[in-house]
C-alpha cells in the first residue's frame, strides 16, 4: 500500500523577506539595472487572482513581477483566469479567449512596476465571448503563452516582435519528477520554445505540511531569479533550444537554501494521481498520493537517478535546475550541446547562491 505522506521539503533560509531584488538609489539610472531594456511575458498554472489564504492561486506570479521589475525589466502578464494545475500543455481548439486587465492588483504590489513602460500590466485570460466573470472557465497556461505570442502582447501592450524572455510561475509547490509532464507551469514554457523564445520555468517547495505556501519562499525564489536570469543574460545563455526548470526548497524554517545543482528529471514519482471507487459503482473520486521522499518509495515512487531533480530539492535543500525540451522522441540526438554545457557550468560553478 503505498504511502500517503506530506511532502517534508528540506528548509532553509528566510531570504531577506520584504527587501527587494535590486536596491536603487537617486543616482541610480537605468543602465544601471541588470535586466534594463528586456522585455519579458510572465504566466503561470495558478491564474492571477492571488486570493486564497494557501497562497496557491498564483501570489507566486507576484513575487516573480515584482523581482523582474526591480531588475529593469519591462514586464507583462497574460495568465490562466482560474488556477489550472496539473493541465500539462493542453491547449483549446475552439471558442474565443478574453485577455481582461485587472486593474485592482492584490495589496502591496500595486507599485512595483510603476516605471517600467507597460507598466506591468496584468491580464487574465478566459474562454469567454465578452467580458471575463468570477466563474468564466480559463485558458490553459499554454493557451495563454500562445496567445501573448501570436496576437496578445501586439495588441495589448504595443509589443511588436517576441519578448526577450518568458518566465513561467512560481508555482505553488515544486515540479519535479513525474510531476513535470503534468505540469502546467513547465507546460506553458514549452509553450513559448515552441515558438523560439527563450523560457524559464520557476516553482517553490509549499511548507512543511504542503499545504501552504508562504510568502518568503517565492520572494527567496524570485529575488534568485531575478540574478539568475541577469547572469544567463550577460552570458548570452538565453536560448529557445530548451527550457530551464528551476525548483526552490522550503526556507519558511530559517535555513537557507543550498546552492544551485543541475540535475535530471527524475524517473520516480513524488505525487501521483490515486482513483477511489466509490461504493462499487461507475464513479471514481481523483485523489494525490503522495510519495515518501526519503528513498524508501517502492513501484513508482522509487526514484532510480542519484542526478533526480526531486533528490535535490527535497531530500537535500538545494535549487535544482534542469533543462527540458519539447521533443519527445525516444533517442533523437541532443541538439545545442554547446548551449547545454555553458549553461550547466554556469549553474555549477557561476550562478547566483541564495
Amino acid at each position: 500500500m503505498r504511502s500517503y505522506l506530506a511532502l517534508s521539503a528540506a528548509a532553509a533560509v528566510l531570504a531577506a523577506a520584504g527587501a527587494t531584488a535590486y536596491a536603487t538609489t537617486p543616482d541610480s539610472t537605468e543602465k544601471a539595472l541588470p535586466l534594463a531594456g528586456m522585455r519579458i511575458l510572465i504566466s503561470n498554472d495558478d491564474s492571477m487572482q492571488a486570493a486564497k489564504a494557501s497562497n496557491s492561486d498564483g501570489l507566486g506570479l507576484y513575487e516573480l513581477r515584482r523581482a523582474m521589475c526591480a531588475a529593469g525589466a519591462d514586464v507583462v502578464v497574460m495568465a490562466p483566469w482560474q488556477v489550472q494545475s496539473g493541465k500539462g500543455t493542453a491547449v483549446t481548439n475552439g471558442g474565443v479567449l478574453t485577455a481582461q486587465r485587472r486593474t485592482a492588483l492584490p495589496t502591496g504590489y500595486e507599485d512595483d512596476c510603476a516605471a517600467a513602460p507597460s507598466g506591468g500590466a496584468v491580464y487574465g485570460v478566459c474562454l469567454a465571448d465578452g467580458p471575463c466573470t468570477k466563474d468564466s472557465p480559463s485558458a490553459t497556461p499554454a493557451d495563454t503563452v500562445k496567445l501573448a505570442l501570436r496576437a496578445g502582447l501586439k495588441a495589448k501592450a504595443g509589443w511588436t516582435g517576441a519578448p526577450d524572455l518568458v518566465l513561467t510561475g512560481i508555482n505553488s509547490g515544486p515540479n519535479v519528477s513525474a510531476s513535470v509532464n503534468d505540469s502546467g507551469t513547465v507546460g506553458a514554457a514549452v509553450a513559448a520554445i515552441d515558438q523560439n523564445v527563450p523560457a524559464i520555468a520557476f516553482s517553490s517547495s509549499g511548507d512543511e505540511t504542503n499545504t501552504s505556501f508562504p510568502r518568503v519562499n517565492y520572494r527567496a525564489n524570485a529575488e534568485f531569479g531575478a540574478r539568475f536570469v541577469a547572469g544567463l543574460r550577460q552570458r548570452d545563455l538565453l536560448t529557445p533550444a530548451f527550457a530551464l526548470k528551476v525548483d526552490y526548497p522550503d526556507v519558511s524554517a530559517g535555513q537557507r537554501a543550498g546552492a544551485p545543482v543541475w540535475t535530471r528529471v527524475g524517473d520516480g514519482a513524488v505525487v501521483y494521481h490515486a482513483f477511489e471507487q466509490r461504493g462499487g459503482g461507475d464513479s471514481f473520486d481523483i485523489t494525490l498520493g503522495l510519495c515518501p521522499v526519503d528513498g524508501t518509495g517502492e513501484g513508482e515512487c522509487a526514484e532510480g537517478r542519484k542526478d533526480a531533480d526531486s533528490t535535490w530539492l527535497l531530500d537535500k535543500g538545494h535549487v535544482t535546475v534542469a533543462p527540458v525540451t519539447w521533443d519527445r522522441t525516444y533517442g533523437t540526438p541532443v541538439g545545442a550541446r554547446r548551449e547545454l554545457k555553458a549553461i550547466e557550468r554556469y549553474v555549477e560553478r557561476e550562478a547566483p547562491r541564495p
